[in-house]
């Protein structure tokens, strides 16, 4: 099925909305790397944005400061996390088991 004509005043909307995620995803991303946002923070503000909610855990980890890729990958595994799972998507159990370990 091929995707639906958009009018061209409806693409320069999406393509708008889309750059406004990345801005938003990019900031949290940012905060955390320079530590001005903790986990515990950008998890409740997560609660509340379902821009940050929809970031991938992998990629909050990674800009942790200190953690690097292995290291994430590492731990999600070790927590039997996907890694491709979303913030949004971690259950209680998860969200306390990462607080704990990046505390």
């Amino acid at each position: 099925m091929p995707p639906p004509q958009l009018t061209d005043e409806q693409r320069k909307a999406a393509l708008a909305k889309a750059a406004e995620v990345r801005r938003r995803r990019a900031d949290v991303k940012n905060r955390l790397k320079i530590g001005s946002m903790t986990l515990d923070e950008m998890l409740q503000e997560a609660d509340e944005d379902p821009m940050v909610a929809k970031i991938k855990v992998l990629a909050v980890l990674e800009s942790l400061p200190g953690i690097g890729k292995v290291n994430a990958r590492r731990t999600l595994e070790r927590l039997g996390i996907a890694e491709s799972r979303r913030v949004s998507g971690l259950g209680h159990q998860q969200r306390k088991a990462l607080l704990e370990v990046f505390s």
